[in-house]
């Protein structure tokens, strides 16, 4: 028996208006939390989206277990439902002109979070309340621990914009001098025509003393020193 059901007693187990309720609401509060973190951070979904993925998610399990209790048929309502908030949150991933992605964290947020309301609405309330507090653990905690990891990495990706497209050989010329290494470069044809020279340049750091002592800021910060930048950011 689900440790929740053995505390709040048998009445929780079944299909009752109480335990619909509970049900409910329970899937409203974890999605609601999930949400405002979200919105927080200005993410393109935010708390309204998430309670309705939760609400939908739960109520389709609901319905799938009432039916087969009461009928004794099985309708995938919740396989059905996971697929469609899968295609719908798909949507909120975004590529933007300088090649990032967006909304990736977002969207599988979403997806997990109708894992959640599914968990609720069967009455495996300890899966769905471990699963609550494992994915406020990834969202609040973990984004700080990867910010880390990639700034000490030895890899990483930079959106350039040159006010020249001449400067580009001395700009390849100083990156060696540095201590980097360059992997590729791509030409941005989402800046055509805006007078700018933009590339995706992919580095790797090769220098002893880049590795030791400089972090990914440091270096960017140096490159915006050189005249011929217009602009220069580091792509997550």
């Amino acid at each position: 028996m689900d440790p929740i059901i053995h505390f709040l007693g048998g009445w929780s187990d079944t299909l009752g208006a109480a335990s619909i309720l509970l049900r409910l609401a329970l899937s409203c509060c974890y999605a609601g939390i999930i949400g405002c973190e979200r919105a927080k951070k200005r993410h393109s979904a935010g708390l309204r989206t998430f309670i309705l993925v939760a609400l939908g998610a739960t109520v389709a399990m609901l319905v799938e277990r009432f039916v087969g209790e009461q009928i004794n048929a099985f309708i995938p309502l919740s396989a059905a439902t996971i697929i469609g908030i899968a295609l719908i949150s798909s949507s909120s991933i975004l590529y933007s002109a300088k090649g990032q992605i967006k909304g990736l964290t977002t969207a599988m947020a979403l997806w997990a979070t109708a894992l959640i309301g599914i968990a609720n609405g069967a009455g495996f309330y300890s899966v769905a309340l471990l699963a609550f507090l494992a994915q406020m653990l990834c969202l609040a905690l973990l984004p700080a621990l990867e910010s880390y990891l990639k700034n000490r990495s030895n890899h990483f990706e930079i959106h350039l914009e040159l006010k020249d497209n001449r400067k580009l050989a001395d700009f390849i010329t100083t990156i060696r001098r540095l201590g980097l290494f360059i992997d590729d470069i791509e030409a941005n044809p989402a800046y055509v025509n805006s007078g700018l020279s933009v590339y995706t340049i992919s580095l790797t750091v090769t220098s002893d003393e880049l590795k030791k002592y400089k972090e990914h800021h440091e270096i960017i910060e140096a490159l915006r020193s050189l005249d011929y930048i217009s602009h220069v950011e580091e792509l997550h």
